[in-house]
């Protein structure tokens, strides 16, 4: 099974120029999770996966996408030991350089 977390939009502190330490800018986050799903105690809350996407972005105050992926990442590998695989993927879509700029990462559990 898997369970998408699409366009969820949050204003955090982010990023590592001065101007992105003194304002929230906005986020994008999208997340793919992959799971075994064989009981009712095995389904992935998409809920509980946007909430805390949302916690952990306003409240990690990131220097960088890559530390704040890191971070969410691992903890939504720990809300259900039936989650096998997730890509999780934090977008700037404000930046003023013509673009839209994006990170992923992929982790498997082992």
């Amino acid at each position: 099974m898997r369970v998408s977390v699409e366009d969820l939009t949050i204003d955090a502190i982010i990023g590592v120029l001065p101007s992105e330490r003194e304002k929230p800018q906005r986020i994008l986050a999208s997340a793919k999770i992959d799971y075994g799903y064989k009981t009712a105690g095995d389904f992935v809350d998409y809920a509980a996966v946007a909430d805390l996407i949302t916690a952990r972005l306003i409240d990690g105050r990131f220097g960088l996408l890559e530390d704040a992926l890191e971070a969410i990442v691992a903890e939504i590998l720990q809300l259900n030991k039936s989650i096998e695989r997730v890509k999780l993927t934090l977008e700037k879509p404000d930046i003023s350089l013509g673009f839209r700029a994006a990170v992923s990462l992929r982790r498997d559990m082992l």
